[in-house]
């Protein structure tokens, strides 16, 4: 099992406005909520801990979950709103988002709302994106990260959001609490871009990020493919010819898949991701990639399930 920590929200697609209306259609998501589901898709046993409300988004939200057969175990309830992500897409696919939760559920997670103790069963945790950043949950995650770093396989995927935390150095502060506990970190160059204001390279951020303890960076850099750092080396994948409906969900469908098949093959473990090869680590990459192609031919973060990747690798 794999413990996904992090965000649950609304995304409010909003289309063009006419006549003083702007039509708008309210889906389920969140990057670490895309990734319990994507994972749980790909066969892949899941848990969410997260703060959710019990509004009428909440139980939106906590229905879905338990739905895809993601384990509700950890989720904290509160009475604390929604947070509302507003998303507008460009013509060429690419998301902007506008974020409505200061105090809201998902960022109101404390210490002593953590498990005191994580059974067996959960291998791996994962986690990215603003909660990582915002207080008290970022704290609150940070902790429980440092508790469980050398014991289980630790995943972290920025996936940076600007409009949340307009000042990077905070936000690099913040998150370097979690990339010194992780075994893996999945990250875009888009990221990168935006952390380091674009004086960093691939291979600069990689190499910081191996120097903070990882023992496997990926980076994906969209229909490009992805490259992925290891102390065997670096390997690159190319990405896949398909027509982008949008891009939503597409990061979130690749660290699913990523983390999916280290588990699928009993690889879900920080000795054995460190001393992987690089066929091996090339590979995943692949298997990711294709994954996260399917998801960028379908409207919004509808990821696939194991026997759509496995048609497709």
């Amino acid at each position: 099992m794999i413990l996904v920590c992090g965000e649950a929200l609304i995304d409010l697609f909003v289309d063009t406005p006419a006549n003083r209306t702007m039509p708008a259609r309210a889906v389920a998501g969140g990057s670490p909520f895309n990734v319990a589901i994507g994972l749980a898709r790909l066969g892949v046993r899941s848990a969410f801990l997260g703060g959710i409300s019990r509004d009428r988004f909440g139980a939106f939200l906590a229905d879905a979950l338990a739905a895809e057969g993601v384990d509700d175990r950890y989720l904290l309830r509160t009475d604390r709103l929604s947070t509302i992500s507003v998303v507008a897409t460009a013509q060429d696919g690419q998301p902007s988002y506008a974020f409505h939760g200061e105090g809201a559920a998902d960022r109101s997670l404390h210490p002593g709302d953590l498990p005191s103790a994580l059974p067996d069963e959960i291998k791996a945790l994962t986690f990215g994106s603003y909660t990582m950043v915002v207080e008290p949950v970022g704290s609150t995650l940070a902790a429980l990260a440092q508790r469980e770093h050398g014991r289980r396989v630790i995943s972290v995927d920025p996936n940076l959001r600007p409009t949340v935390v307009g000042d990077m150095q905070v936000w690099a502060s913040a998150a370097e609490r979690f990339y010194r506990t992780a075994t893996i970190i999945k990250a875009s160059d888009e990221d990168i871009r935006v952390a380091w204001g674009g004086r960093l390279s691939i291979s600069d951020a990689a190499a910081y990020w191996l120097d903070c303890g990882a023992g496997l960076v990926v980076v994906t850099e969209g229909m490009q493919g992805a490259t992925a750092f290891s102390a065997a080396g670096q390997v690159s994948v190319p990405g896949r010819a398909v027509v982008v409906r949008d891009t939503v969900g597409a990061g979130d469908t690749f660290h699913a898949a990523l983390l999916a098949q280290l588990a699928r093959t009993g690889r879900l473990d920080p000795q054995t991701i460190a001393a992987l090869e690089l066929s091996a680590i090339g590979d995943l990459l692949a298997y990711a990639t294709a994954a996260a192609a399917i998801t960028v031919s379908r409207s919004g973060a509808d990821l696939p399930t194991a026997a759509e990747v496995d048609a497709s690798v």
